[in-house]
């Protein structure tokens, strides 16, 4: 043999038996992030006056996805939780929109997420001082981004409760079975381990989206609260 054919067949059994490259990994799919605004609205036009001192009656929601989620009163046990084209909540004066941080949930995830959380929230629970559109607002955020709600948005409803005992009778009383429900939930929420979670939505429970029913539970808020 050759020393030519000699060095050719080394080379060749040297290639054959080296190990060929793995093939890289298929990258993970990238999770778009998407903003997480609450958007307030002025519910009298005194709030021009009062917003300065860090005070003010206002409505909001939390837009994501481009759909903008609020929560309402009215008099049945069914969700008060509907939603609106961003910054157009009808009945109520845009004042601003806050972004509060983002999530990467997609629009279905979101969607199926607020039916879920709007089984707390039907619209005969609300109540002016312990569970209304400012409270749903904080609820969503803090679950969403792990975010408050500014301080101020809500101020008066904090300050109303800590002077309840000028408040009417009625609504004294309301107001004391509103805290026993939502004891009742935190105990729930403890003992099942995971303070996000909520019991499935019921098929009457889902988002309302019919503008006369949200005109009407917004103009009953609007009377609530002036």
């Amino acid at each position: 043999m050759g020393l030519t054919n000699f060095y050719q067949q080394l080379g060749s059994t040297s290639s054959s038996s080296s190990p060929s490259p793995s093939p890289s990994p298929s990258p993970e799919p990238h999770k778009e992030s998407v903003p997480v605004f609450l958007n307030v609205y002025d519910l009298t036009a005194y709030n021009d006056y009062a917003y300065w001192f860090g005070l003010g009656i206002f409505h909001s929601g939390v837009e994501v996805h481009g759909v903008e989620y609020a929560f309402g009163a009215h008099e049945f046990p069914t969700s008060g939780v509907f939603e609106v084209e961003p910054r157009r909540c009808p009945g109520f004066m845009f004042r601003t929109s806050i972004r509060l941080g983002s999530t990467t949930m997609g629009p279905l995830q979101l969607r199926q997420f607020v039916e879920t959380v709007a089984s707390h929230y039907n619209g005969d629970t609300y109540h002016l001082l312990l569970k209304n559109c400012n409270h749903f607002s904080e609820d969503i955020t803090m679950r969403l981004v792990k975010h408050p709600i500014p301080s101020w948005v809500n101020r008066v409803a904090r300050i109303g409760w800590l002077c309840r005992c000028f408040l009417p009778e009625c609504l004294q009383l309301t107001a004391a079975q509103q805290i026993c429900e939502i004891e009742e939930e935190d105990s729930a929420q403890e003992e099942n381990g995971d303070s996000t979670a909520c019991k499935p939505a019921k098929d009457d429970e889902h988002l309302m989206v019919s503008e006369e029913t949200i005109k009407a539970m917004l103009q009953q808020e609007r009377t609530a609260l002036i």
